[in-house]
């Protein structure tokens, strides 16, 4: 009941979060500031659930591993890094460059009165679904089992997932500061072996979450990754941006035909 009651917490905070930002949107003219939110939804969630997990360590023996004390801990410092780290990129790689097309269409598709209806469209919308894929922080933050492989195998999986969305996002942002690039495919470093390093590497994180979580007793959570993994591979990720590149920029078929949509592999010939 305790943790259904942190649970309802967080939502309420998620969509607080969302609607105080909608209304800097509708200042500004431009929904696409939900893009930095989101990652910080999660950061919020966390911190709900850290704040009111239950405390479950009892003096350790000698010997033993580490109990659920710690494993919030190093959660939560995870989820910092993933989600401080994100919105910063996306504040500053936005930043000065007006709406996304996406939400132009989305805007385009709903009108009149977008203005509101981006409040539940775009940003409670976001909420609900950062609300829902936040179980397995949950389930970690109030699970009682001590530290196990399994939590060590998550933060590897997720250092991982970490070093592919910080190092393809700025890979990218230099090809894309140097003139010289100007319509062509980025297709060096790990743009090389993954079309996608950026959205491989999240779905590592979440994948890297679950582990800890699954860890901690929260089998029940693995809808969340499933989740953001078809977000990621299909919905909002990669096959969104590839829905119709290739009619944008024409050169992105040869990319295509030579490397992975998603998961590393060696470039083709």
């Amino acid at each position: 009941m305790f943790q259904l009651s942190s649970y309802l917490t967080a939502l309420l905070a998620l969509i607080a979060a969302a609607t105080l930002t909608w209304g800097v949107s509708v200042w500004r003219r431009n929904v696409a500031i939900v893009d930095s939110l989101w990652s910080l939804m999660f950061l919020l969630a966390a911190s709900f659930y850290f704040v009111q997990a239950p405390t479950w360590d009892a003096p350790a023996a000698a010997g033993t591993l580490p109990g659920p004390e710690t494993r919030r801990t190093v959660l939560l410092v995870l989820v910092a890094l993933w989600a401080l780290r994100l919105s910063i990129h996306i504040t500053v790689r936005n930043w000065g460059h007006g709406e996304d097309r996406r939400y132009v269409a989305i805007r385009e598709r709903n009108q009149p009165n977008f203005e509101f209806k981006s409040l539940y469209l775009v940003f409670w919308f976001q909420a609900v679904l950062a609300w829902v894929i936040s179980l397995p922080l949950l389930g970690a933050m109030f699970g009682h089992q001590p530290l196990g492989w399994l939590d060590g195998i998550g933060v590897l999986l997720f250092a991982v997932g970490l070093l592919f969305e910080s190092v393809g996002d700025w890979q990218l942002s230099r090809f894309k500061a140097d003139p010289a690039n100007a319509g062509k495919v980025m297709d060096r470093g790990l743009w090389r072996y993954t079309r996608h390093p950026n959205y491989f590497g999240d779905f590592c994180v979440w994948w890297g979450f679950y582990l800890i979580a699954l860890s901690a007793g929260a089998w029940w959570s693995v809808i969340a990754p499933l989740i953001m993994s078809a977000l990621l591979m299909k919905y909002s990720g990669a096959g969104l941006l590839e829905k119709d590149i290739g009619e944008r920029r024409p050169k992105y078929a040869d990319y295509i035909r030579r490397t992975n949509a998603f998961f590393p592999g060696p470039p083709r010939p």
